[in-house]
């Protein structure tokens, strides 16, 4: 059965007087059901936006001013650095670290990947939570399937919904999972006078997404698994990175060249960028992240279909590296 889609930016007041939904920038129905849906996923108070870099600038910029510190977990999602260096120019500072430790003491905002992309490192979520600072835990990769962040002491859990939640390549979003009522009502206060707020449409998208996503995540980690213990016993492969959760896993090859062939002579997994959905990917990540990474590394994202088809397509890909 599918969900409702509101479409409407307005809704009649009840009586004269302002009824649940008023006018779209301060929520609408199709949107809160999606909310209700990943409150219950993550255990918090969920708010979606329209990106998940949307959700990252203003969680940063609801709670954090001019001179403060975020710690950032070094090796994670490049585009979270990215756009933290863009709100530099408003005084915030960023300071990466190691995240299998403890945060440094004077950060104000410790932000977290579990795991982190492409890396694969996991946090110490345990240091991090004795931490005076509010935490945030990017589980994007890890979804609530595997890790529920607000239970290990997290402040807030943020996913690109874009990803694993809505899980089909369809739908752009992002969403801040609240530990605190207080702090989900001063969220949805920015959220409201900036406008950086979600569309119904794909709020509807993510609301279809949601009802397989367990199904989707469980069989993308025993294909990720296999395929991860593949890859260490390929002679081509030097470094393999798979936590043991999720769909993604990360794989270095001799160098950059080798890198393009592998993601060029795929024919089953597409040659693009994002993860997380039915339809596995892969990537040289060094065309995105230049030096941070390894010339030779390349991000796989498992999708739905069938392990021995994909190791099949991985194998010949590695194999076509020693005559390119």
């Amino acid at each position: 059965m599918s969900d409702p889609l509101d479409r409407s930016t307005h809704w009649p007041y009840e009586n004269g007087e302002v009824g649940a939904f008023s006018y779209q920038r301060f929520g609408s129905p199709t949107v809160a059901a999606a909310e209700a849906a990943l409150s219950e996923l993550d255990g918090g108070t969920a708010l979606l936006f329209p990106s998940g870099a949307g959700a990252t600038t203003a969680l940063v910029l609801s709670f954090l001013q001019p001179g403060d510190t975020i710690a950032l977990a070094e090796g994670g999602y490049y585009g979270t650095g990215r756009t933290f260096e863009a709100l530099a120019r408003w005084g915030l500072r960023v300071v990466e670290f190691d995240q299998t430790g403890a945060p440094p003491e004077d950060a104000d905002l410790v932000w977290l990947e579990a795991p982190s992309n492409p890396f694969l490192t996991m946090p110490d979520l345990e240091a991090a939570a004795a931490h005076p600072a509010r935490v945030v835990v990017d589980a994007t990769a890890a979804t609530p399937v595997h890790l529920r962040p607000l239970e290990h002491g997290a402040d807030f859990v943020f996913h690109s919904a874009t990803k694993y939640l809505a899980g089909h390549n369809d739908a752009l979003l992002g969403v801040v999972v609240c530990r605190e009522p207080a702090a989900a009502a001063d969220l949805l206060a920015f959220r409201s006078r900036t406008g950086i707020v979600a569309a119904p449409d794909p709020a509807w998208l993510l609301l279809r997404g949601l009802k397989t996503l367990e199904l989707r995540v469980r069989r993308q980690t025993q294909t990720a698994e296999f395929l991860a213990e593949r890859l260490r016993d390929h002679w081509i492969v030097q470094t393999v990175r798979y936590p043991g959760i999720g769909g993604l896993l990360s794989f270095d090859v001799t160098d950059a060249d080798a890198a393009r062939i592998v993601e060029t002579s795929t024919h089953v997994i597409v040659n693009a960028t994002s993860l997380g959905g039915v339809t596995s990917s892969i990537e040289s990540r060094s065309r995105w992240e230049g030096d941070r990474v390894p010339p030779g590394l390349v991000r796989l994202s498992v999708g739905l279909e069938d392990p021995e088809v994909l190791w099949a397509d991985l194998e010949q890909a590695l194999t076509a590296t020693a005559s390119g």
